[in-house]
């Protein structure tokens, strides 16, 4: 490298800043001009050199690159209406500036990742709805577990992505904080009004210490943290569809425009999209990780090193959009199998926690029943039977509280229907569940 200017450049990566920067200038120039720090006149030419390089930047136009955007615009401005524009930069300094048009990037990230995320529980909604009779075996360790409704199953990830929603909305109360105002660490001696500008910018607050409000990138990393549990909850689900999709399972096949073939083999739809969202959850968390690192040992106030925090803001931004934006139609498009999900329900002795509960209603310690019916289990296993092959004799053999209704109590039906405690798996749950979930978008 012959030139250190290549190191510290940040143009390339913060351009995108471009229109949040303007934004601030706008809102920073009009507090100038009602303070009487800079004559009304000299403030209108600004405004208007501003709204002419951000109609420009909208159409595709580029300004010329400088060291970062900041300087970018302000050098463009003063190009085009001459040295009055450098009185922009009066009572304020990069530090606060960049501080401030990251806030704006990030607060407008998060409306727009959260519009995302509702289209996918409206998703996940539909799915429920148009699913509500159809059983499954739910799983514990991967094994099969108890039967459960399979819109109860997939409403499950619907409250994950609520509370993904939740977080998001509780970052944007950090997030609308004003810096500016706060210069390059110690405040400014002009007659400024930060409430002012906070108002004109839509944000709650400004800043209470000036050296933490330009050094302050929480915001970033809480940012990016909600998005990286976003992205856990994505893969999980993406790791079900996957699981499903499989011959073994069987349980749903997803739409073609949502798999590939295979180059050699003809027969394979692989299930690209759902992979490709798994393995983007680690980009993310390798995102979170680098602000974290870079933040870890800098002393107040503001330190070059940070000009490094927008490329992993923008990374997870980007990357959990497009997972979003993908997951929504493939959860709206993909088809249920009701009947290979009945029959996986009914295997693997999914009904033995209700056949013990049946000898719990009949007056024995759950502990003992929890023995016999793991001792039936073994003879079962051990002559290859399901629960519904097993003659009344035989189940007298392991306790005379087992009666002939015994088999019928333990129908995948009859147990999901007795699940209704509040959050159970119960239709009537299941109806409480949706309904409430409704609600929130």
């Amino acid at each position: 490298m012959d030139n250190a200017a290549d190191i510290i450049d940040s143009f390339s990566f913060d351009y995108r800043l471009a229109p949040y920067d303007i934004e601030g200038s706008v809102a920073h120039v009009m507090m100038l001009v009602k303070q009487r720090i800079i004559p009304a006149a000299d403030g209108r030419k600004i405004l208007n050199g501003l709204a002419a390089i951000a109609a420009d930047i909208k159409k595709g136009k580029h300004i010329p690159p400088a060291e970062d955007i900041h300087y970018a615009v302000e050098r463009e401005l003063i190009r085009r209406i001459g040295p009055v524009g450098g009185k922009m930069h009066t009572a304020r300094s990069r530090n606060d500036q960049v501080a401030l048009d990251l806030r704006l990037y990030v607060r407008e990230r998060i409306g727009s990742i959260n519009a995302l995320l509702v289209e996918v529980e409206k998703s996940i909604l539909s799915l429920a709805e148009k699913n509500q009779t159809v059983i499954m075996p739910g799983y514990t360790h991967m094994q099969p577990a108890q039967p459960v409704l399979f819109a109860h199953h997939i409403l499950a990830y619907g409250w994950m992505f609520q509370r993904d929603r939740e977080r998001l909305a509780d970052c944007l109360k950090r997030v609308i904080s004003l810096p500016l105002g706060s210069a390059a660490l110690a405040g400014t001696s002009f007659p400024i009004d930060r409430a002012y500008v906070a108002g004109l910018l839509g944000f709650d607050t400004v800043s209470d210490n000036s050296m933490d409000a330009v050094s302050d990138r929480d915001f970033a990393v809480e940012f990016v943290a909600a998005i990286g549990i976003v992205a856990m909850h994505l893969s999980r689900l993406c790791e079900e569809l996957v699981i499903w999709a499989s011959a073994e399972f069987g349980f749903v096949r997803l739409p073609d425009k949502f798999t590939s073939g295979s180059s050699i083999m003809p027969q394979k739809r692989n299930p690209d999209v759902a992979e490709i969202i798994r393995g983007k959850t680690g980009r993310i968390y390798g995102s979170l990780l680098a602000l974290l690192t870079l933040m870890k040992g800098l002393p107040l106030a503001y330190n070059r090193d940070m000009q490094e925090d927008k490329p992993p803001v923008f990374d997870a931004a980007d990357s959990i959009s497009v997972c979003l934006e993908a997951m929504a139609p493939m959860l709206a498009s993909m088809d249920v199998a009701p009947l290979a999900m009945a029959r996986s329900a009914g295997l693997g002795y999914t009904a033995a926690t209700e056949l013990a509960d049946y000898l719990v209603r009949k007056g024995q310690p759950f502990r003992q029943a929890h023995g016999i019916v793991k001792t039936l289990v073994a003879y079962c296993i051990k002559n290859g039977k399901q629960f519904h092959e097993l003659s009344a004799g035989e189940l007298n053999r392991f306790s005379p509280l087992l009666g002939g209704d015994a088999l019928e109590f333990v129908e995948p039906e009859a147990i999901v229907s007795r699940k209704t405690s509040a959050g159970g798996t119960s239709p009537a749950s299941v109806k409480k569940q949706i309904s409430k979930l409704k609600k929130f978008l």
